[in-house]
């Protein structure tokens, strides 16, 4: 069963994790401002993956910002954070004092339309903060983002959109996955920050 959630600030897990949805923190002029900053300021590049021993260059571009030059590996690929931009320290603040939450890090991915999504995963990754949070933002195009149980297979999905808030903390990373599905119905770009909390070895 997939169910929707729309309510703002509970958790819509319905349990082993937490899950709330602010909806959207900022007006529509400072989502889309954001937007443009973000799309022509960040210094994008395509998504790198080594799936079965092959190097897999995706469509989806991704960008990786920190306080220091943080080495981040996912999908055995390495990355290096830069340095924070003017727009990417006034986005930390702003959900840094909605959440109570402290983040270092964030990972930008840029997807062009709906054809571009990311496959069911969970950010478990040794570098990050273990049940740390891990805020999300969203900016341009709406899309539904959906969770699952790792045992029991039940689905939750959330449709999020511009200049939404969107945060995962506790054990959710532990239990569940998510995913943000492709859809043919979606033509626009989506720009979405997660801004992460990364504990160098």
């Amino acid at each position: 069963m997939d169910l929707f959630h729309t309510s703002k600030d509970n958790n819509l897990l319905p349990f082993d994790g937490e899950v709330n949805y602010y909806g959207s923190v900022m007006n529509t002029k400072q989502s889309e401002y954001y937007f443009d900053q973000l799309l022509q300021n960040i210094q994008w590049e395509n998504d790198k993956a080594i799936i079965f021993g092959k190097l897999i260059i995706t469509k989806r571009k991704v960008a990786w910002y920190g306080d220091k030059p943080f080495e981040y590996t996912y999908s055995k690929t390495t990355k290096s954070a830069l340095p924070w931009t003017k727009e990417l320290l006034e986005l930390k603040e702003i959900i840094e004092n909605k959440t109570g939450e402290k983040f270092n890090s964030c990972l930008l991915n840029l997807y062009h339309n709906g054809d571009e999504g990311m496959a069911w995963h969970s950010d478990g990754e040794k570098d990050l903060k273990k049940n740390g949070a891990v805020g999300s933002l969203s900016f341009g195009a709406e899309r539904k983002f959906s969770f699952k149980h790792k045992k029991t297979k039940q689905t939750v999905s959330v449709y999020l959109e511009k200049g939404s808030l969107l945060v995962m903390k506790g054990t959710t990373q532990i239990n569940w996955l998510h995913r943000l599905p492709p859809t043919k119905k979606v033509k626009n770009p989506r720009i979405n920050l997660t801004f992460r909390i990364i504990e160098p070895s």
